[in-house]
């Protein structure tokens, strides 16, 4: 009976201090897995528990050290108070009990128990102990910043630097994004909306600009009836009109305007001055973000821009559509006509079939590659790049676990490829 009194003290001790273990160790987890985003918003609520938490997730080395002091503190005193119980119990052998019976109450009831429980409710469990925990952080905080300074210090012995995170905050909402694909949070067309808002810092005007074989542009030296009538049946609102050479932009020719001179002219072609109703051309460079051309637009109220190379040699077209279709994908109107051939045109064998000027992006949004687009814009282009030639048609290539086969090539453009998933 004294000896079950002797032991009360310890045992309960031993407990208390096993309690307070786990709830640094739940409050560790909890705070580090917890939502940031959820918390500002609940701050911006007016939630002063969300407050706290953002607080300390600011400072997270001075947070993790004051937890792992005061988790160690416990750890270490709980072992000592147990070893002294079992010394005397056991004598010499009390040590490997002692030893035994705290692994296994500190890895079941003071880590894994109280983690599993914080990973699962990490949110609702760092509101629920914000405040004991910065109370906490402030009593040791000198004790703390004593740690820091000689980690630090040895470290710089060791040759290592404390440097800040690895990945920027684009790569880390990127992160964040694929990850809440993987579990089902995104549909594949949101994430590549998100991911597209992104891309448009690390895009340039001349990845996604339409080409000049590809421009529709009109001859300024025709006659005037002939002007309009091409720039009245054309699908596209905006036209550049050249005079002699293609590469002399005079002025861009907008189907508003030309409309609008129409009416006042009575109705008659030839009494329209294209001189009064074009508009000047606006030139941008090739190397140009997306983002900066995005905002280009907003301020000017433009939404067409002719883009040149660093020698002033036309280079093709961008309009503010090309840029949101970098984010919302493509937009087509009823005006838009898609030749045959063009897009992605799946076949029964788990194939595709894609023009050769389909970029590489829309691909890889298409489909879930990730076929590299730093060398080329176009499925074309990487070919010829990884072929080093330009193919014929029927050949095949193999690479960045895609098969690629040449079906129609013009001249030394490759016009249509079929392409697949490949095991190789």
């Amino acid at each position: 009976m004294d000896i079950s009194w002797t032991l009360l003290g310890p045992v309960l001790a031993v407990g208390g201090l096993l309690l307070m273990s786990a709830f640094f160790s739940g409050s560790e987890t909890a705070l580090t897995a917890t939502s940031r985003a959820r918390m500002l918003q609940l701050e911006k609520d007016g939630d002063r528990q969300a407050r706290r938490v953002n607080g300390l997730i600011d400072n997270r080395e001075r947070l993790i050290g004051a937890i792992l002091l005061g988790n160690n503190l416990v750890n270490i005193l709980a072992s000592t108070i147990a070893a002294a119980v079992f010394l005397g119990l056991f004598g010499e052998a009390g040590v490997f009990y002692a030893t035994l019976v705290m692994t296994v109450l500190v890895l079941v009831f003071a880590e894994v128990l109280p983690k599993t429980y914080a990973i699962s409710n990490p949110d609702r469990m760092a509101l629920a102990i914000s405040a004991p925990i910065k109370l906490f952080v402030l009593l040791f905080a000198p004790v703390v910043s004593a740690v820091q300074v000689i980690v630090r210090g040895s470290l710089r012995l060791l040759g290592a630097r404390v440097e800040g995170p690895v990945l920027s905050a684009h790569e880390e909402i990127r992160g964040h994004i694929d990850l809440h694909h993987q579990e089902g949070g995104f549909v594949k067309g949101e994430r590549g909306m998100l991911g597209g808002v992104l891309d448009l810092r690390e895009l340039t005007v001349g990845d996604v600009m339409v080409h000049r074989k590809n421009m529709l542009m009109i001859d300024a030296a025709q006659p005037v009836a002939e002007i309009v009538a091409q720039a009245l049946s054309s699908p596209h609102t905006r036209l550049p009109l050249y005079e002699g050479d293609s590469e002399n932009i005079t002025g861009v020719l907008h189907a508003r305007d030309l409309a609008r001179a129409l009416l006042d002219s009575g109705g008659d072609p030839a009494k329209v001055g294209i001189a009064a109703v074009k508009r000047e051309p606006w030139f941008v460079p090739e190397t140009t973000e997306l983002i900066e051309q995005l905002n280009a637009f907003k301020a000017k109220r433009e939404h067409f821009a002719l883009v040149v190379d660093e020698y002033g040699a036309l280079m093709g077209l961008v309009t503010l559509e090309d840029i949101l279709e970098e984010i919302v994908g493509e937009i087509e109107d009823e005006y838009d006509v898609i030749p045959p051939g063009e897009g992605l045109q799946p076949q029964p064998d788990n194939s595709w079939i894609v023009s050769g000027d389909a970029t590489i992006r829309d691909v890889n949004r298409a489909l879930d590659w990730s076929l590299p687009d730093e060398e080329a814009v176009t499925i074309a282009g990487l070919v010829i790049h990884e072929a080093q030639t330009i193919p014929e048609p029927g050949q095949v290539f193999r690479f960045h676990g895609v098969r690629f086969e040449v079906l129609e090539r013009r001249r030394n453009q490759i016009t249509l490829l079929k392409i697949a998933a490949s095991p190789d």
